[in-house]
């Protein structure tokens, strides 16, 4: 049975606009099956942007396999108001890194896991990250929020990465919330 939810998402990259979710995870799913002897890491990350009318947010999904390239696309949100508490929009953040990686069933990870799976004793691997934009350095100011972000992450069953690790967030998405 399909989650209806998952409908209503759109996502886009440079050659496809308007993808669903299913779309996604198909492209996801062949990206892996050229190689499935590769070492993948899945990873989800947000980042926002103010603008004077608006916050602009933008999670991206990559699928990368280490040495051989990457997929990505990326889901856009607006809120219609500045966001100018730091709490406040780094929360919003992470909730909508959480909403997009719980479109990751455990049935769609487990058809992800399975197509490494044959490999894993010649060294194939997958992990399933969720990237932060938030840094533990002692002069930025989100630090205060690493040890709540990082556990919302990692309660959600994803390995969470903060800067300078949260590419996916800090770099990928950050390119869009412009």
């Amino acid at each position: 049975m399909k989650n209806l939810t998952v409908l209503n998402y759109s996502f886009e990259n440079s050659q496809e606009k308007s993808m669903t979710f299913d779309h996604v995870f198909n492209r996801i799913v062949r990206f892996m099956k050229r190689n499935p002897n590769g070492n993948y890491r899945l990873m989800v990350g947000t980042d926002s942007q103010i603008h004077p009318r608006c916050t602009r947010y933008i999670t991206g999904i990559v699928i990368k396999q280490e040495g051989k390239g990457a997929w990505a696309c990326l889901r856009r949100n607006v809120v219609s108001r500045k966001m100018t508490n730091l709490h406040e929009r780094i929360s919003y953040e992470t909730s909508l890194t959480e909403e997009v990686a719980s479109l990751f069933t455990p049935e769609r990870k487990d058809e992800l896991i399975n197509i490494v799976l044959p490999y894993i004793y010649k060294g194939s691997s997958f992990t399933i990250e969720g990237h932060i934009d938030i840094g533990s350095g002692e002069r930025n100011k989100t630090r205060i929020y690493v040890r709540e972000m990082v556990s919302r992450i990692e309660s959600i069953g994803m390995d969470p990465k903060i800067k300078p690790d949260s590419f996916v967030a800090s770099g990928y998405a950050n390119r869009y919330t412009k």
